[in-house]
């Protein structure tokens, strides 16, 4: 059991034997009362949202996660199919759970798996992922006034900026919290 000051972003608790993220805390003193703590929850399984306050009497219980390693396998339709390194089974997430992390996959690739009672709920991509240009558009000489850039499609069908001197085939580092060209890899 936690207390108050535990509620804080980021922290993941136990409601209802499901793991709520918590997304938006704010601390409240009432004059007279004592101090309450209005949250937004995300659902780490469906992804819905939950505004729930809690007083000092709460009783606040932390999720028991642990994280594991998985290999991205295929995408079938809206289903993406991965397999967990350590004792080799295998699992789906659907897109709308994934979200914007389906972006950044491609097969082979591993991802950090978050674990709620011995279940697979969420994935976690690194912080910057290695993808192949498989086109990019010629740079045009004399466009280079300031920092010039230009579109291109990556391998997993991403399009993003990048600058003028990259070319088709080439490796690139990709920020997965921006999307955002890095270097050559």
């Amino acid at each position: 059991m936690s207390g108050l000051n535990d509620l804080k972003l980021g922290r993941v608790i136990n409601i209802e034997d499901e793991p709520y993220q918590v997304v938006f805390a704010q601390h409240i003193k009432v004059a007279r009362g004592g101090a309450v703590i209005k949250t937004k929850l995300k659902n780490l399984v469906s992804g819905n949202t939950l505004e729930k306050t809690f007083s000092g009497s709460d009783d606040i219980v932390m999720a028991d996660l642990s994280y594991r390693q998985a290999n991205f396998l295929y995408r079938e339709n809206d289903l993406y199919f991965f397999m967990d390194n350590q004792d080799f089974e295998q699992f789906q997430f659907s897109q709308e759970l994934i979200g914007e992390a389906v972006k950044y996959l491609k097969e082979g690739q591993i991802v950090n798996v978050l674990v709620f009672n011995q279940q697979p709920v969420a994935i976690a991509l690194p912080p910057k992922v290695i993808l192949k240009v498989a086109s990019a558009p010629e740079g045009v000489k004399g466009n280079s006034a300031g920092a010039a850039t230009k579109t291109v499609v990556l391998e997993n069908g991403l399009e993003i900026r990048t600058p003028m001197f990259i070319k088709d085939g080439d490796q690139i580092i990709v920020n997965t919290e921006t999307g955002e060209y890095v270097a050559r890899a």
